[in-house]
């Protein structure tokens, strides 16, 4: 049989049935992008479309989370089994994917046992062991930089080549599970493209618009991301991004850089399809300033008028943003300070003080950025629920400082908790009692069932030697409703979205108490049937609990599309697929 696509990357929702099992999602998903089911698929999806393409292999990205969130009659088993691909690749980057990864990937081994299953992402790198035994997958690719080994593996899954000599690869044959060496790790990103253009062909090529959307919003608010690494210099304890974890993980001891030119230059290809904020994902003072000036200054050359928004890991120097005022018609900055409390920084992995980072936010202010989006988190190390409480007012000294209210507030804070998961690979996760962690779960599998539990409470992988689960729950509560009240005070919320998110957050409070107590039956039919009872008519995927999704928005212009750019693009595809068919017409006359 011929096959249409060499390979069809599939992105599943975090639990499969999520449209069936009604569940307390909570806050997990309140400051990305996606929603509770985490529809956004990976940026790698966009860069491994890019690469098989340009080396001549057939490819489609196909959101099956973003599909089934849209319609609830939307059938994934009936669309996978229409399709003919040489090979399924489905993504476990984020470990919130543990459960809808693998029954998306028995769907695909049910409807076409002959295709092979591939995953990929970090934490499919990090349980490959574990991974590789699932009777529904074939292949696993450590690493974080898996574009040519992908390549080289459907190659031999042709017939060009053997398993054996695929970097990084994991499989299995008659004599049992192999691991090849994970000899592929790209010191730089330079191979790599990150031109929309091509996800825009894709749709056209596929007629599928749906399938390559990112997260649900997308087309009412189409942010457009841009990786400067992969990799990080820092070790925050409880980031599966870190040093150590890459290290672990992926073999790779120091970041893989893109070019700052080449950054540039997508940016404004993108710029000139999509009206849209940009945001530029890692931190671009990683590399050393000399790197982020080369960057800034490319950006000028450029003259992009979309919003730029860039993070820092650690407060830069004014230098840094007076040249992005120079280079940049508008940008942002998002920073992570985590706590207030230095000490709780420190012990996180950030030992910068608080006069340093709001130093830095007054000269960013100084020099032009239009806003500071600044995040912290429940669930540190040495941080206790008084102390998570105590964030909320040093939040308050920020916004006073910054701004003082309404329109003229250019600080917005936020916080949530660090959930579902403590990441694999952490420093965290590897020596939980060392730095004040009690893990419940450390298992794929046991992360896999974690999913299934009924409210994100129980779904929760640890809890901290300063803060139970219990408390963990109640305090992000409590500093939601605060941080509510003071941004409709200071302008960052009007009355109806206040109230909104305090109803929401209240409802919740209540159905978590209530759902422990229909947890703790000991009948399980009885046990499923109340919970079935107490969640009707809750709307588990709707709004988000803690904050307004939109309230991180930057602006956008109204006409966020360049219709005849986009469609000049699609276009291109059109004449290249006409001219393809004539010539393989002619070719077999």
């Amino acid at each position: 049989m011929k096959r249409k696509t060499d390979l069809v990357l599939l992105h599943a929702p975090s639990v499969y049935d999520f449209r069936k099992r009604p569940t307390l999602h909570g806050p997990v998903s309140d400051v990305v992008p996606s929603t509770q089911v985490f529809e956004m698929y990976p940026i790698g999806f966009m860069t491994m479309l890019a690469y098989l393409r340009k080396h001549g292999y057939s490819a489609r990205i196909i959101n099956v989370a973003l599909k089934m969130l849209k319609s609830r009659r939307f059938d994934a088993e009936r669309l996978i089994a229409s399709l003919e691909p040489r090979a399924f690749g489905i993504d476990l980057h984020w470990l919130v994917h543990a459960q809808g990864s693998l029954e998306l990937a028995a769907v695909a081994k049910r409807k076409h046992s002959d295709v092979p299953v591939i995953f990929g992402g970090l934490s499919a790198s990090y349980f490959y062991e574990e991974l590789i035994r699932y009777p529904q997958v074939d292949f696993v690719l450590r690493g974080d930089s898996t574009e040519e080994a992908l390549r080289r593996l459907l190659a031999a899954i042709k017939g060009e080549g053997s398993l054996g000599d695929v970097p990084n690869l994991v499989w299995k044959d008659a004599a049992g599970v192999q691991v090849n060496e994970m000899s592929h790790v790209p010191p730089d990103l330079d191979a790599l493209c990150f031109d929309y253009r091509e996800i825009m062909r894709s749709c056209a090529r596929h007629f599928d618009i749906v399938g390559h959307i990112p997260f649900k919003t997308w087309f009412r608010y189409p942010i457009v991301a841009e990786l400067t690494c992969r990799g990080c210099v820092h070790n925050c304890v409880i980031c599966g991004g870190s040093n150590a974890a890459y290290r672990r993980i992926c073999g790779r001891s120091q970041p893989a850089y893109r070019d700052p030119e080449r950054i540039a230059r997508d940016m404004a290809v993108a710029a000139r399809h999509i009206a849209a904020p940009i945001i530029v994902l890692g931190d671009i003072m990683q590399a050393g300033v000399e790197y982020a000036r080369t960057l800034l200054t490319a950006l000028a050359e450029q003259g992009m008028k979309n919003h730029v928004a860039l993070e820092f890991f650690a407060p830069p120097p004014r230098e840094i943003f007076e040249l992005a005022n120079r280079s940049l018609a508008n940008y942002n900055i998002q920073i992570s300070p985590e706590s207030h409390d230095e000490s709780v920084r420190a012990a996180f992995g950030r030992p910068y003080g608080n006069a340093e980072l709001e130093r830095s936010m007054s000269d960013a202010l100084e020099c032009g950025c239009k806003r500071i989006d600044v995040f912290f988190m429940i669930g540190l190390p040495k941080q206790t629920a008084q102390s998570a409480r105590d964030t909320i007012g040093y939040c308050e000294e920020l916004m006073r400082r910054f701004g003082g209210g309404n329109e003229q507030t250019k600080v917005h804070p936020y916080i949530s908790p660090l959930a579902p998961f403590l990441d694999p690979g952490s420093i965290a996760f590897e020596e939980p009692e060392k730095h004040g962690y009690r893990l419940f779960h450390s298992t794929l599998e046991e992360h896999r069932q974690a999913l299934l539990a009924p409210s994100w409470k129980h779904t929760l992988n640890y809890e901290t030697e300063w803060m139970s689960k219990d408390e963990l729950v109640e305090v992000t509560y409590e500093a939601a409703a605060k941080l509510n009240e003071l941004k409709l005070r200071y302008g960052l919320l009007d009355r109806k979205e206040a109230r909104r998110i305090a109803e929401r957050t209240e409802q919740e409070r209540r159905l978590i108490g209530e759902i422990d107590r229909v947890s703790a039956l000991a009948d399980e039919a009885a046990r499923e049937a109340k919970l079935s009872d107490l969640m009707a008519g809750f709307q588990s995927t709707g709004p988000s609990t803690i904050c307004r999704k939109n309230e991180m928005n930057w602006p956008a212009a109204v006409l966020k599309f360049k219709s005849f750019r986009v469609l000049g693009a699609l276009l291109s595809t059109y004449r290249r697929s006409a001219r393809n068919a004539a010539q393989s017409t002619g070719d077999g006359a």
